[in-house]
């Protein structure tokens, strides 16, 4: 198997992109990566993208054969493949794309995730949302995806785990890092109070505590490590990209307060790479609502179980922390076009080990760590990468 780089990163911005099309989205977001990577479009042999709801939310189906088109690499006959994960969607991507480049089956491999969601109305957009849980035992009996996350937040305050203002204080940490992204969704920081006293969603969890509705896309380039100096001088290496899953019902777990798929992809990814979590320095994970980053914090290693929550409190998660989490403004401030959002991950890891994060720039960060996530931690992908 070959080592894998990635030359070339894009995005879009995040949020209500009512002026764009999801085509148009995804093509801007391929062109950046293609430029970024010294790249005419011509040395391509693979386009792998993650999507969750296309079908749906824009009435467009077989996407991978409308990226192919509108980027002109249909003439070419260039295969193209579309990834259905859920909230992993783009994670399982990635992953898809790097075993193709890494097995030899593709030289130049173009890796997107797009996603419009604002199209359709508030109802229509979260029973789509709802069906990434179990459609028959959970969505079909009344639950939402939201009221799922708050039985876990319900279940971690009554065990001890993490008390309220610690859930609530992840998306304080969010959008601390956020107001420093040119590209998020809401720039602006918060306070935990703001957070505390938002609207009920799902009680204990309020609006602040849940990833807004979004529209953007990301793309990335990847290559064989050895060719990687032939087109930049600028590339990351992929130094482990693991999937786990676990139970498609919440209630089928013996532990709602943990994602099992989360800890075995983790272990997988440092036993693969020779480190274990505190080698990371920068890391994004997937806070759909600030329980689920609460959770990713100590299913990841990064804290012992019941620390995570007063490690976001006390600022250790800020940049210039303990590990800084989240620099991008995660989900919930950079926002979460679900198909792009595992994508947008390894852009922001991408960029803060090449160093050109700006304002949101972790010093020194050798190694950082992308968790994404579908469902309710049904599935998973852990993605490492190395600075070189």
């Amino acid at each position: 198997m070959r080592d894998v780089a990635i030359i070339g990163v894009g995005v879009t911005k995040f949020g209500e992109l009512w002026n764009k099309s999801f085509r148009a989205i995804g093509i801007e977001a391929g062109m950046k990566a293609m430029e970024d990577a010294n790249l005419s479009g011509s040395e391509v042999d693979g386009i792998f993208i993650g999507n969750m709801s296309a079908g749906q939310f824009i009435k467009q189906k077989h996407i991978d054969a409308l990226i192919a088109d509108y980027s002109g690499m249909a003439t070419r006959n260039i295969p193209a493949t579309r990834v259905e994960a859920g909230g992993a969607s783009g994670g399982v991507a990635f992953r898809q794309a790097v075993m193709a480049v890494a097995s030899g089956m593709h030289d130049i491999v173009l890796v997107g995730g797009a996603e419009k969601m604002t199209d359709m109305d508030d109802t229509s957009i979260n029973s789509v949302l709802d069906a990434t849980a179990d459609a028959e035992w959970e969505a079909g009996m009344g639950i939402t995806f939201a009221s799922l996350h708050a039985m876990m937040a319900r279940r971690m305050i009554h065990d001890g785990i993490a008390t309220r203002e610690e859930i609530a204080s992840f998306a304080v940490n969010s959008h601390f890092h956020g107001a420093l992204n040119p590209n998020a969704q809401f720039r602006k920081a918060i306070t935990l109070d703001t957070v505390l006293r938002s609207g009920p969603v799902a009680d204990p969890l309020g609006v602040f505590d849940c990833a807004p509705i979004s529209d953007g896309a990301a793309s990335l380039v990847l290559c064989p490590l050895e060719d990687a100096k032939k087109y930049t001088d600028s590339y990351v290496k992929v130094s482990a990209v693991t999937q786990a899953s676990d139970s498609l019902a919440l209630f089928q777990r013996e532990d709602i307060t943990t994602y099992g798929a989360t800890v075995a992809a983790a272990q997988q990814a440092y036993s693969q790479v020779g480190i274990t979590p505190q080698d990371i320095q920068v890391a994004e994970v997937h806070d759909t609502y600030t329980v689920s980053g609460i959770m990713a914090l100590q299913d990841l290693g990064f804290f012992k179980r019941g620390e995570a929550g007063k490690a976001v409190l006390e600022e250790q998660c800020h940049i210039g922390g303990k590990i800084a989490i989240n620099t991008s403004g995660g989900l919930k401030a950079r926002g979460h076009p679900i198909g792009a959002t595992g994508v947008a991950q390894i852009v922001e890891i991408t960029e803060q080990l090449r160093g050109s994060a700006d304002k949101r720039q972790v010093p020194n960060a050798k190694y950082g760590l992308a968790q994404s996530t579908g469902g309710t931690g049904s599935a998973v992908t852990v993605s490492i990468l190395e600075a070189i």
